[in-house]
């Protein structure tokens, strides 16, 4: 109960100092009635920041999306402190998804593809039961070619967070930067991305998970209980 209570915890936490507080701030108190165009810009993207730096300290590592994700965040402090034109963020809000795909793309080419990091790794699934069963059944090349496919869904996802990104940015962000328009707008692309973005491309990569994982119990021959660490384990 505690571990499902903390993750719950964590959940919420993230949505609301990535999410909800920037959002708020930038669209209600941004004015200079309140904190100022670069002051609500500053307190704003300073939560998400927080949250990385929480993640970090709570993780004992880095988190690689954590990072980009302040990476991100710093670049768009800094574009709009800077008051450069807004479509540097809309490139931005593409490029850091599209590394990600190319990443995911080039780590096939490696020792350690992305797929087993993010989703068949001994965390998550039993690997050594799964590769004895495969071994057994003759199957182990069928199941590479299963990752390999799995990894081409997932960069498919962050090519489409990708895309969906720029054209958020491009639709939304129409004001000049330093103003407290384009705080507002900054604003609403924070709180339409969980809806636009997130939502799809990670329905993209739960299909990610559910061929993989439909084909773990097809090739090893495994009831699906067999697969999975149990959570409750010691």
């Amino acid at each position: 109960m505690t571990e499902q209570s903390t993750k719950k915890e964590n959940f919420l936490l993230n949505i609301a100092l990535n999410i909800v507080i920037p959002t708020v701030i930038l669209s209600k108190f941004s004015g200079e009635a309140h904190l100022g165009v670069k002051g609500g810009l500053i307190v704003a993207l300073a939560f998400p920041i927080l949250y990385g730096v929480m993640d970090f300290f709570r993780a004992k590592k880095i988190n690689v999306f954590s990072a980009l994700g302040v990476v991100s965040i710093l670049l768009t402090g800094g574009i709009s402190l800077l008051e450069l034109d807004p479509k540097y963020i809309a490139i931005k809000e593409a490029t850091i998804p599209a590394i990600l795909g190319l990443a995911t793309l080039i780590s096939l080419k490696t020792r350690y593809p992305l797929v087993k990091t993010l989703l068949f790794n001994e965390k998550i699934m039993r690997t050594d039961k799964i590769h004895e069963a495969l071994a057994q059944a003759g199957n182990t090349l069928k199941f590479e070619k299963t990752l390999i496919n799995a990894s081409y869904m997932i960069a498919g996802s962050f090519m489409l967070s990708s895309i969906l990104n720029y054209v958020l940015a491009k639709v939304l962000l129409v004001s000049a930067p330093g103003t407290e328009a384009f705080n507002a707008e900054l604003g609403k692309m924070t709180a339409y991305s969980y809806v636009v973005i997130a939502i799809p491309s990670m329905a993209v990569l739960a299909s990610a998970l559910f061929y993989l994982f439909r084909s773990v119990t097809k090739l090893t021959g495994l009831p699906l209980e067999d697969v999975f660490v149990d959570p409750n384990a010691a």
